[in-house]
C-alpha cells in the first residue's frame, strides 16, 4: 500500500500540506481528502516509471490543483506529465478558465526559491488559493524538514 502523511500547520491564511507518496508502492487512488482548488509543489527526490508518474500526475490534476511546480529529478517530464493528464481530462478539447492548471518546472533553482514562487507567484487568476499541498516523491519522509523550510524559505535538501 501507498502511504500518505499529513502534517498541517496554519501561516496567516495559508494551510500547508505534506503528502508523502513512495514510488516503491503502487500510485495512490486519489491524493489529499478533497478536490479542493490549491498550488502544489511536487518535489522528487526518486526515479519513477512512466506508468507509476502517470498515474500520479492524473491524481495531480484530479485532486484540483490549480498550479503545479516540479522540483527535482526529471522535474521537466513532470511538468509535461501534468499537462497531458489535463488534456486528457478535458478530452483534449476546451478547458473552462477555472479549471486550468498552470504547471511549470524548476531544474536549475534550489528548493527554497520554488517555495518563495509558490507562495508569491502560484495564482490563478480565477480561483482564490488558500490551500497548497507540498508533495513529496521520496522513500524517505522528511515532513518536518520540508514544512519548516517551505515557511521560512530555507529548503536546502
Amino acid at each position: 500500500m501507498w502511504q500518505q502523511l499529513y502534517r498541517k500547520f496554519n501561516k496567516m491564511k495559508e494551510s500547508v500540506t505534506y503528502i508523502l507518496l513512495n514510488p516503491d508502492e503502487p500510485a495512490p487512488a486519489c491524493i489529499g481528502s478533497e478536490r479542493t482548488p490549491c498550488p502544489m509543489v511536487v518535489i522528487i527526490e526518486a526515479v519513477v516509471s512512466p506508468q507509476w508518474q502517470g498515474i500520479v500526475s492524473d491524481r495531480i490534476e484530479e485532486c484540483g490543483c490549480l498550479y503545479m511546480m516540479a522540483w527535482g529529478i526529471e522535474c521537466s517530464s513532470w511538468d509535461d506529465s501534468v499537462d497531458w493528464a489535463q488534456l486528457a481530462a478535458f478530452d483534449f478539447g476546451d478547458i473552462p478558465e477555472e479549471n486550468f492548471l498552470l504547471t511549470t518546472w524548476h531544474e536549475e533553482e534550489p528548493l527554497s526559491e520554488v517555495f518563495d514562487y509558490a507562495k508569491t507567484s502560484a495564482n490563478h487568476p480565477t480561483m482564490e488559493i488558500k490551500r497548497t499541498i507540498l508533495l513529496h516523491i521520496s522513500t524517505q519522509d522528511k515532513s518536518a524538514e520540508l514544512l519548516h523550510a517551505y515557511a521560512d524559505n530555507s529548503a536546502d535538501i
